[in-house]
């Protein structure tokens, strides 16, 4: 039998399919969490410049899954890549926006508060975030950091908190746990560490809240309130740094370090991973404070308003 007789054959036993039936179904798009009907599945890639890849950040590094988060949570918000405006500082915290497909801002040490302000003033109909560290923004940039807070401007301040200067070679930050050892701290760190959130929320932001690396689905919710906030929206982010901080306080590798959040969070059900955990126990997480303050953008044009009919009124 030659191979045309068997194609002749294996057609004629196979009888033809419905043209209907050929045609692949086409799946419905994956959806959110229900509310938008349009809602399409979060793909983060396309909220990344992708040129710029392979990235910079050492394995197990918090500060990825960080921005996963963020991403996420602009993702479900709705926030147009053009309407978004990120601004950073120096650090390793300070290279997240550079992988942003948004308007990004790279800015000098400890400066990325005041740089938003300007921006967030001038150009109200931005969502301006920062993206931000513990030494970029309670050393260096503390006093931007209090006068934001107070101001309460419309914006939205992601703080990335290690406990160590990692990119500039390890030095000890304002963060850094007592007993810790750093470059700069050989024999250990004496110096008492600042509550970011205690301080934000003293200084009057209008929306305060803390939450770990390790739980990201509450880290993307409570970033989505912060971002709808009307007013000075802060958000401390607990993030491990593996290599710098972790190995020279041999804290374990990353899935230790991050699986000891839950000691931090819960101590009294988990036990510990590493002979000494990462953070102090009972730590508060999630919208640690809430209030209605006037937005300082609103109050600022409603004044500049006033101020110009009045000498144009005087010009009459």
């Amino acid at each position: 039998m030659t191979a045309t007789e068997t194609k002749t054959r294996a057609a004629k036993k196979t009888p033809a399919k419905k043209a209907s039936a050929t045609k692949a179904k086409k799946k419905p798009a994956k959806k959110g969490n229900g509310a938008d009907p349009n809602f399409e599945t979060f793909n983060i890639r396309d909220y990344l410049r992708l040129d710029l890849f392979p990235h910079f950040l050492c394995p197990g590094c918090g500060h990825g899954i960080a921005t996963r988060a963020f991403l996420w949570a602009v993702h479900e918000n709705g926030i147009e890549k053009d309407q978004l405006a990120i601004v950073s500082g120096i650090g390793c915290s300070g290279r997240m926006g550079a992988y942003i497909d948004a308007s990004t801002f790279h800015v000098t040490h400890g400066r990325p508060l005041a740089f938003a302000t300007g921006l967030a003033l001038a150009r109200p109909d931005l969502k301006v975030v920062v993206i931000t560290g513990d030494g970029d923004a309670l050393a260096i940039g503390g006093n931007h950091l209090i006068h934001a807070c107070r101001r309460n401007l419309d914006m939205t301040c992601l703080l990335l908190n290690n406990e160590v200067y990692g990119m500039t070679g390890g030095q000890v930050s304002p963060t850094t746990s007592e007993s810790r050892f750093t470059t700069t701290t050989p024999e250990g760190n004496i110096e008492p560490v600042f509550d970011f959130c205690e301080l934000a929320k003293a200084a009057g932001a209008g929306f305060v809240g803390r939450e770990v690396t390790l739980q990201v689905p509450g880290l993307k919710n409570l970033i989505k309130e912060a971002l709808d906030h009307p007013g000075f929206s802060f958000v401390e982010i607990i993030s491990d740094c593996t290599e710098i901080y972790g190995r020279k306080n041999e804290l374990g590798e990353s899935a230790e370090m991050i699986l000891a959040q839950k000691i931090s969070m819960k101590p009294e059900t988990y036990g510990n991973v590493v002979d000494q955990p990462f953070r102090p126990n009972a730590l508060d997480t999630g919208v640690i404070a809430k209030t209605d303050r006037p937005e300082y953008g609103a109050t600022y044009r409603k004044h500049a308003a006033q101020v110009q009919a009045k000498f144009e009124n005087k010009g009459k």
